[in-house]
């Protein structure tokens, strides 16, 4: 960093400070909150302090450190990637591609996301050895059929079916905000942004983020009210056992479940040929009373054995955490918010500096515990 650069990044919490300050109170709150009092947000947060790692003296640590980490056939670099975020561009402009680039960069998968701000096509062509595509199984199957379609035909090799937005969870912080699609601007909102004036400049340079893969979908001429109703649609409880068979049917590719906190349901998507879990309650942004996601990977880990593949994020904010997440059986790790944080608090070198400090902590951590090899 120069001498009148942003600082080094020390921590999520210390870019989580920083992105505060930097991003508007509705922008921030969107990013930062979750569902009805927050509680299940703060609980996978606090499964994370409380778990422990055991360390092992007297293990030869004075070598290379090896974080590789082989997940679905491919091998990577890390084990730990970018999870799907709807809007991330609303925290700062370019967040999508800045973090696509980054995670290739790093040899880590990016999830390019249905609601996200950059096409998907671009995104893999920015991440084409890393990026995989999220979909949201909205109330068209028309359009759900064209994402599967263009996913396919863009070369990505991993779809990643969301199962837990039925509908969307009830966020206080954004309700209090007045924030919902379209934006409603008003004097408060103005007074956010005219206090913000990084965020607000940048945005001028690139225009008012949108859902780059749906606008496609909407008539021509589309207001704003109508396309973000088409999102709205994304939405959906129409997925089920039977859909999600047919999904399988038709991508003869990599195929994750991402959203599954029940070990029946694991079990489940194993006998329809789903290829992997991620165990995941939509980072506590759905449902307040959804158990911690690395007390339901124990869970899950413990009746269906060793063999099948499992993922997890939520709460995860540190590389000591991503260490936790693979003593508890994760086989993969995602994480969300630290990336936004990171861009948010620093442009895009936080992407890149947020990548090799949580490889750095997890390093530190491995060589703590004694363990060279993950």
């Amino acid at each position: 960093m120069g001498l009148f650069g942003p600082p080094a990044l020390i921590s999520v919490d210390d870019s989580r400070a920083r992105a505060k300050r930097r991003v508007p109170k509705f922008a921030f709150d969107f990013i930062d909150g979750g569902a009805g009092a927050e509680n299940g947000l703060r609980r996978n947060s606090s499964a994370f302090q409380n778990e422990l790692l055991q360390p092992f003296a007297l293990e030869n640590t004075d070598r290379e450190i090896v974080t590789k980490r082989r997940f679905l056939d491919q091998d990577w670099q890390l084990p730990f990637g970018v999870a799907p975020m709807g809007l991330a561009g609303l925290a700062w402009a370019g967040m999508d591609q800045h973090l696509a680039a980054a995670a290739e960069k790093f040899g880590a998968p990016y999830v390019a996301s249905t609601p996200s701000t950059a096409a998907l096509e671009d995104l893999k062509t920015i991440a084409p050895n890393s990026g995989w595509f999220q979909l949201y199984v909205g109330r068209s199957e028309e359009i759900v059929q064209d994402l599967i379609l263009r996913a396919e035909t863009a070369g990505y090799d991993t779809l990643v079916v969301t199962a837990d937005v039925p509908r969307p969870g009830k966020r206080r912080r954004d309700l209090r905000n007045k924030f919902g699609l379209p934006l409603k601007i008003g004097p408060r909102m103005i007074a956010d942004v005219l206090t913000h004036p990084q965020w607000a400049l940048n945005l001028l340079k690139t225009g008012v983020p949108g859902f780059a893969n749906l606008a496609q979908y909407a008539d021509p001429g589309a207001s704003t009210a109508s396309l973000a109703e088409l999102m709205a649609s994304q939405s959906s409880g129409r997925l089920d056992w039977d859909l999600l068979q047919k999904i399988r049917q038709r991508w003869r590719k990599k195929l994750i479940l991402k959203g599954i906190s029940a070990a029946e349901n694991v079990a489940k998507a194993m006998e329809i040929g789903v290829d992997a879990v991620i165990v995941s309650n939509h980072g506590g942004r759905q449902l307040d009373g959804a158990p911690a996601t690395l007390h339901a990977l124990k869970e899950i880990r413990s009746q269906i054995g060793d063999a099948y593949p499992l993922a997890v994020d939520g709460g995860v904010r540190s590389g000591e955490d991503i260490l936790k997440a693979c003593n508890a059986g994760a086989d993969f790790v995602f994480l969300g918010r630290p990336f936004l944080y990171a861009v948010a608090a620093q442009g895009p070198q936080g992407a890149d500096n947020v990548f090799a400090m949580l490889k750095d902590e997890l390093v530190n951590a491995m060589v703590q515990t004694g363990r060279p090899i993950l």
